[in-house]
């Protein structure tokens, strides 16, 4: 018996002939549960109680990579801190860049609405060392530098989704400081953490969803420890859709780590079993709209596969590659020497090069793809067309699962 599969790819579908016993591995979709009164409480209740006396209120939000549905949710935001007194020329935005690339000003409208065309926003740049200050260095040698502007304020509101991320542990809520408003030297020495220098090999505990033993959590968390001013942090949880489900407000650490527990069950899977085949879908646009971006599925759907294993993934990328400081790493064909590079070089999307160096070199990936032969190949995965799966699902079918939406679910 077979049942049929629909995975999203691009903005459509490819659907994919699987045995009856197949496992689904899916995620589980968070309940909404925002209203604007229940929002209100939280959100007052862990403002300061001297917030009439803040001159300068800094609200930090992410790029249009990690969107948090903004256009709704800052008004709310805004209102409340306009009905306590604070005044809108006291108000500042941040848009925590890391090292991405700035937003023109039709992206920003489209990302923060109206608010952007009443605020003062300021377009984060990792670049310039002039806007800094230097406050030491973590325990691992990472200097910490923050923004002068970000410690002449007041209060600090950080905005942002939360999500699992493949080698802090979490994305969102603390990173939104650091990296999000960060130096880029402090970046890539921090992110250079990922490798273990001493095993030669990626860090085992830099993995989503998992803080304990995970070195370059650690660092993150003393960088946010040296950051001590007023601060509120709203978490979002968003469903597969990019909707924003819930909204968690805190001002501690242990409220960040409140969020995770909160956002953990809908993300990992029940299940520790691994596979002989697993058949993944990104989950569509824009989760696949480029291989840096799919990267993030294929790491957490490789987790489920046995060792000598097959992992076929359908990811469209239809910008390529996304990374300038990703395919270079490719060029030395070897993990050790690109590891060797990096170790003393660590800068751009190195990590992510040597993570699927360490993917291919236990598992056999098989991509379906609008990215071309010879990129494909330089990688190390098998690029093929959709009626080449079937074969594969006959070979491997007693021991096979499908992942929906790998660009969510952790192991």
């Amino acid at each position: 018996m077979l049942k049929n599969i629909e995975f999203k790819y691009g903005k459509g579908f490819n659907t994919i002939e699987v045995p009856e016993n197949a496992d689904i591995l899916s995620i589980r979709e968070p309940d909404f549960q925002i209203t604007l009164e229940k929002f209100a409480d939280d959100f007052s209740l862990h403002l300061p109680e001297n917030l009439s006396s803040c001159k300068v209120v800094s609200i930090v939000v992410a790029d249009k990579t990690r969107l948090c549905d903004y256009k709704t949710y800052l008004p709310w935001v805004l209102d409340i801190l306009l009905q306590k007194g604070i005044q809108p020329r006291q108000i500042q935005f941040f848009i925590a860049y890391g090292t991405h690339s700035r937003q023109i000003d039709k992206e920003c409208l489209n990302s923060y609405g109206d608010t952007y065309q009443k605020y003062r926003f300021i377009h984060h740049d990792c670049n310039d060392k002039s806007l800094f200050t230097y406050l030491g260095k973590t325990h691992r040698g990472t200097m910490i530098h923050v923004r002068k502007d970000i410690l002449e304020s007041d209060l600090i509101i950080t905005f942002g989704a939360l999500s699992h991320h493949y080698f802090a542990g979490y994305g969102g809520g603390r990173k939104l400081l650091f990296p999000g408003l960060g130096y880029k030297p402090d970046i890539y020495q921090n992110h250079a953490l990922f490798l273990d220098k001493d095993l030669k090999k990626l860090s085992p505990g830099c993995r989503p969803g998992n803080l304990e033993n995970n070195p370059l959590a650690e660092d993150l968390k003393q960088i946010d420890d040296a950051i001590e001013m007023q601060r509120v942090s709203i978490h979002g949880i968003l469903d597969s859709k990019g909707r924003v489900c819930q909204l968690i407000v805190g001002n501690t650490y242990n409220d960040f780590l409140r969020a995770c527990k909160r956002l953990d069950p809908f993300y990992k899977a029940s299940t520790k079993k691994q596979y002989e085949l697993v058949i993944a879908s990104c989950g569509g646009f824009p989760k696949d709209i480029n291989f840096i971006q799919a990267h993030k599925a294929i790491n957490n759907a490789a987790m489920f596969v046995k060792d000598k294993g097959s992992l076929i993934v359908l990811s469209e990328c239809m910008d390529g590659i996304g990374s300038d400081t990703f395919m270079e790493y490719f060029d030395n064909q070897d993990f050790a020497r690109a590891f060797d590079i990096l170790k003393t070089d660590y800068k751009g999307n190195g990590g992510t090069a040597l993570s699927m160096m360490a993917k291919t070199g236990r598992i056999n990936i098989f991509l379906k793809t609008a990215l071309d032969g010879k990129s494909c190949h330089k990688i190390g995965v098998v690029k093929i067309k959709i009626n080449i799966i079937q074969p594969l699902v006959k070979v491997f079918k007693k021991d096979m699962a499908c992942i929906e939406n790998a660009s969510l679910l952790i192991r």
